[in-house]
């Protein structure tokens, strides 16, 4: 039995620090449970965009004035510290993207568009969101390649090490997977993925979004070509993700868009790139965003990421272990809480559409997700459910929190008369 006490380290008084929890909802003291589509911000990550846009508001690599070189200092910094905070070999490896989706579609149109032909093969898994199948999906109609799918094991938790196997027979050209999934919280065994797709001489590609505030990330360890993920996932502001791309590839990539800052030189005839990482980053880039995510990392590293990772598992077993109790509720993903899992549950309530159970939720205050958590062929084919419920932690929430949802869940059985 999970016990309150498992948080006596004092991490709940971080919640202080996100002021959209002063706020109430319908009358009731806000609860939020969808940290997986988008996390809330502290403090500290706003107060940092804000003296940015009052004190050094300016252009990058342009100006030579004092706040165009304090603008310029500050986004190099930024980069810096993603390297260092992924491990990457230097902030050469760290482009800025707009998301998560927007790194694997440049990957997908500049090195899948050279690397892919036709009657070749890239995989992907069933546990994939939506941004890391369509743009294979479209690279393979373009160049008349195949797309295939590790499937999920029997328990519908974990990948079938059988079907890796038998996939990575094919020789796929690109390989592109999931660190962690969003919609049943299990953590791929990337580094062991990308070992054996390298024996096959794939490229390796992995969505990083719902790992980087879970867990620590090493992409040397790991090993992968390259790591996306998302500001916004990660206490850190929307418009802006991060590419991590091994420095020999990035180099023989040519760029996505043209424009100001990725260029060396123009003439009337012709062109030349900027060296890394600026030959990806065409026009005036997020700079606030790239303040915003740096402070974002700091406020992480403060509090430590393996102490929110064993925060948000205590309270994920403290959910499941609630949840198994209440009838006609079925949960989907790992029901052990280890390292194979992130604080991810999704859930169907017998007899009830998601959307009606999360309308329920939002009368008391509680916003989680409902739908198909844009990972449709997890859910409608793999799953063969239309929607799903799902809640997601983050190092502000807390047990009152989830002995709130688990009220909403009784509520919403009651008022649609689910015995």
């Amino acid at each position: 039995m999970v016990s309150k006490n498992d948080l006596s380290d004092g991490i709940e008084s971080v919640r202080s620090d996100f002021p959209i929890f002063k706020r109430r909802i319908n009358g009731k003291r806000f609860a939020y449970l969808d940290s997986a589509s988008t996390s809330q911000k502290p403090k500290q990550v706003i107060k940092a965009i804000s003296d940015y846009y009052v004190n050094y508001n300016s252009n990058i690599h342009r100006g030579i004035y004092n706040i165009a070189e304090k603008s310029t200092s500050m986004y190099i910094s930024s980069k810096e510290h993603i390297a260092k905070y992924i491990n990457a070999n230097s902030y050469n490896e760290i482009i800025y993207t707009r998301n998560t989706t927007e790194s694997i579609n440049l990957v997908a149109l500049t090195l899948g568009n050279e690397y892919v032909n036709k009657e070749d093969h890239i995989l992907i898994t069933d546990l994939e969101h939506h941004s890391n199948i369509v743009p294979w999906q479209l690279l393979a109609k373009r160049k008349s390649a195949a797309v295939d799918y590790i499937k999920l094991d029997e328990s519908k938790e974990h990948l079938d090490i059988n079907s890796i196997k038998e996939q990575l027979e094919k020789d796929p050209k690109i390989v592109a997977i999931s660190h962690a999934s969003n919609v049943l919280g299990t953590v791929n065994d990337v580094k062991e993925i990308t070992r054996e797709a390298h024996k096959h001489g794939s490229i390796v590609i992995v969505d990083g979004a719902q790992a980087v505030s879970h867990m620590s990330v090493d992409v040397r360890d790991i090993n992968c070509d390259f790591y996306a993920f998302s500001s916004h996932k990660m206490f850190g502001p929307s418009g802006i993700g991060v590419l991590y791309g091994k420095e020999e590839l990035l180099e023989n990539m040519g760029p996505l868009y043209g424009g100001g800052d990725m260029i060396h030189t123009v003439t009337h005839d012709t062109y030349s790139w900027n060296s890394l990482p600026w030959k990806f980053e065409a026009g005036t880039p997020n700079i606030e965003g790239a303040i915003g995510l740096n402070a974002a990392i700091d406020y992480i590293e403060q509090i430590g990421i393996q102490r929110i990772a064993k925060h948000n598992m205590a309270l994920t077993a403290y959910l499941l272990e609630h949840l198994s109790k209440i009838d006609d509720i079925t949960v989907y993903g790992p029901k052990n809480v280890d390292n194979r899992r992130i604080g991810v549950v999704s859930f169907d309530i017998k007899g009830l559409h998601p959307h009606d159970v999360a309308q329920v939720f939002d009368s008391e205050g509680i916003a989680i997700r409902a739908g198909h958590h844009c990972a449709m062929p997890l859910i409608t084919e793999s799953l063969n459910r239309s929607a799903l419920s799902r809640i997601s932690f983050n190092v502000y929430n807390n047990y009152v929190e989830i002995d709130r949802a688990l009220k909403a869940i009784k509520k919403a059985k009651k008022l649609f008369k689910v015995k």
